[in-house]
């Protein structure tokens, strides 16, 4: 399914308590976040696999919001582990065809409320569609976070005490990486540096700020 067709579908699904949306939701949903998009997936007709993108020219993101579709959290875009040594390197690998943009690069968002005890009245708000193309001032955005983000974690494993990576904000403050793991943790090894340059994952996120220009049409 592309993203042009998966559009209308989901703005159906918009202001529609989940308790009617998703008839048989499971229960831990507000544990396990992740299900809130598989269960959207899967009620537009996707199956779930293991593609990079869940569209054929797209990706779906949700993220918990207020009811005015402002967000509460940052949004968590990609893990890091398997591509460090591509944004580590000098020069590293270009944005254009970096893993992060082709995750990024047409993004449909959900905001979601999720301000109730009970899962059933939680709902999404809207749908937000953002095309990053390289002629857009959004894509020069994005791209400068990713070039000024590579180089934080070069100076990271260079320069700090530990030589690890840590949390590292771009330019535009649109992009952050920082940890995401859970125990038992798995180290990012680096083959460029020779050792381990974190003792737990770390992962590309949306930060706040990003998500409120998008729902204010900033980049329209």
């Amino acid at each position: 399914m592309k993203v042009e067709v998966a559009i209308p579908l989901l703005q159906q699904v918009c202001n529609v308590p989940f308790r009617n949306l998703f008839i048989r939701h499971p229960e831990d949903l507000r544990t396990n976040k992740g299900n809130v998009g598989q269960l959207l997936l899967n009620h537009i007709g996707l199956t779930l696999d293991n593609s990079l993108c869940d569209f054929e020219d797209g990706e779906l993101k949700t993220n918990k919001a207020l009811p005015c579709g402002e967000p509460c959290e940052t949004m968590f875009i990609t893990q890091i582990s398997r591509i460090i040594d591509s944004m580590i390197t000098a020069p590293p690998k270009p944005f254009a065809e970096s893993n992060l943009y082709n995750k990024i690069r047409n993004l449909i968002y959900l905001p979601v409320v999720k301000d109730s005890i009970d899962v059933g009245d939680w709902y999404f708000v809207k749908v937000i569609h953002l095309e990053a193309k390289p002629d857009s001032t959004l894509y020069k955005l994005l791209e400068e976070d990713y070039y000024s983000i590579c180089k934080g974690l070069q100076m990271h494993i260079e320069n700090s005490r530990d030589g690890f990576i840590h949390t590292t904000n771009g330019t535009n403050l649109y992009l952050q990486i920082r940890s995401k793991d859970s125990k038992p943790y798995r180290p990012v090894y680096s083959t460029t540096y020779g050792k381990s340059v974190s003792n737990k994952n770390h992962a590309f996120y949306f930060r706040k700020e990003f998500m409120r220009d998008a729902l204010r049409g900033v980049f329209s």
